[in-house]
């Protein structure tokens, strides 16, 4: 049995409303939660020592109750996304049962959107609203001298260059690609902050965490931060996580010229817009020129009435027009798309089909379309009666369950299933395996429910 070791931070990963206990393995799975290595980074540079435990590495919660006995600590560190609120609880009532003296801190994107859900839980101690980076070291260090303390904090929001790389480390797996050609070692990153555009299925949230507009780390920090993970890990393939690098033209022209200057030449992946892509197309010469290997888009729908629906300022026109150039710079596309939205018709659904079997995608990543918290959409939702999330756990990103009123998900499914399969070249392919399995993995895994029962 251990010593308290005061200098010691708990953090806890409870990302296993998807894929369940013992799921530490292939592809996404093995992803590091970047909030988590960036406040473990901010904590070590100031002496503390963080220890993760990841859920996903426990076989059930009687394992986790065993590892809480046995370990002594004082402080436990959690991040919050709506769809693990239920592990999450679960995880904190479990210490406090066994541990009531350790403080227990929560932050991330839901205790931003929803603070009241925590606030409201007695068993946590402090709850973090907004960024934590600069902010967390002296909550430790007033908890750790018995200082009064406000439950709520509010975080400062830090300069992105000043904060250290992430503590990679952290999570002791070597990340992995989610798709053959990209080759390990692979890595992850973020280079800023923040959404510009008005997608109501997402927006205010991102404002509500981040503030309005973007802020990005400088090229220059980015390069160092790769420098550091190709002495460190020799990596040979990554993905910037962004949730639009492309809206910075200027930044990704820097980018491109530095990343091949500086001897980089491994294939990479990011998120981008249809309108950007078809706007932009010395860009996206420049990109594919500096390695990346597919785009992230987030088509959507079909359906110019639905995308206006949506906010999401492109045309159905603007989707095929992008895919017409990712295939003209041999750029794979990863095509993200709805069905069932609200009002939403069956011809409709059924014009989305039709624009994925245009674009010819690499891989076809449908959902259904979930209300999340803080969306314009989900307020939408709520106040017309159409949501059936019941259930944190039901806002996972499916296509397995229904998730509001009025839409005929039976016949989705055969649309969802026409949609996958079909491959670039336009011929009928008889794949879609990941979605299939992660259907097969759901249907498995939600026979013992990773939640609060």
């Amino acid at each position: 049995m251990s010593k308290l070791d005061l200098n010691k931070v708990l953090l806890f990963y409870c990302g296993i409303t998807e894929c369940g206990f013992g799921s530490l393995r292939g592809n996404e799975g093995t992803w590091i939660n970047h909030g988590l290595c960036l406040i473990s980074a901010v904590l070590k540079k100031e002496g503390y020592n963080t220890e993760l435990v990841d859920l996903r590495r426990l076989q059930d919660w009687n394992d986790l109750e065993r590892f809480v006995k046995e370990e002594k600590f004082d402080i436990a560190g959690f991040t919050v996304m709506s769809v693990d609120y239920n592990p999450v609880t679960k995880c904190i009532e479990i210490i406090k049962r066994l541990k009531p003296a350790a403080k227990v801190i929560v932050g991330g994107p839901h205790v931003s959107i929803c603070p009241e859900e925590l606030t409201s839980n007695k068993n946590i101690d402090y709850v973090f609203i907004g960024e934590a980076e600069k902010s967390i070291v002296p909550l430790i260090a007033k908890i750790r001298n018995n200082e009064v303390q406000d439950r709520v904090v509010y975080g400062e929001r830090p300069n992105l260059d000043e904060l250290p790389f992430a503590d990679r480390e952290l999570f002791s797996l070597p990340e992995e690609p989610f798709v053959p050609f990209l080759k390990g070692p692979f890595v992850t990153l973020i280079a800023g902050r923040g959404c510009v555009y008005n997608c109501n299925y997402c927006q205010p949230a991102e404002r509500i965490i981040f503030g309005s507009g973007v802020r990005r780390r400088s090229v220059e920090n980015i390069i160092s931060e790769l420098e550091f993970m190709r002495n460190k890990q020799n990596f040979n393939s990554m993905m910037i996580h962004d949730d639009c690098l492309t809206e910075d033209k200027a930044w990704i022209m820097e980018f491109c010229s530095k990343y091949t200057k500086n001897g980089f030449n491994q294939p990479f992946v990011c998120q981008s817009r249809p309108d950007l892509i078809v706007k932009n197309i010395k860009m996206v010469k420049h990109l594919k020129k500096a390695g990346l290997a597919m785009f992230i888009v987030g088509f959507e729908s079909g359906s110019q009435r639905m995308l206006d629906f949506l906010q999401k300022g492109t045309t159905v026109r603007q989707n095929i027009q992008a895919a017409e150039i990712c295939h003209r710079f041999k750029i794979k596309i990863w095509a993200n798309y709805m069905l069932g939205l609200p009002g939403e018709t069956k011809e409709e659904q059924r014009m989305t089909v039709d624009m994925i079997k245009k674009i010819r995608p690499y891989h076809c990543s449908p959902a259904y379309y979930t209300p999340h918290p803080g969306s314009k959409l989900f307020d939408y939702c709520q106040k017309n009666d159409l949501s059936l999330i019941k259930n944190h756990d039901d806002y996972r990103r499916s296509t397995y369950e229904p998730k509001i009123k009025g839409i005929d998900y039976d016949y989705l499914k055969g649309l969802l299933y026409e949609s996958i399969s079909y491959g670039e070249d336009g011929r009928i392919k008889g794949t879609g395996r990941l979605l299939l399995n992660r259907i097969k993995s759901f249907l498995n895994l939600n026979k013992q429910p990773s939640g609060t029962k």
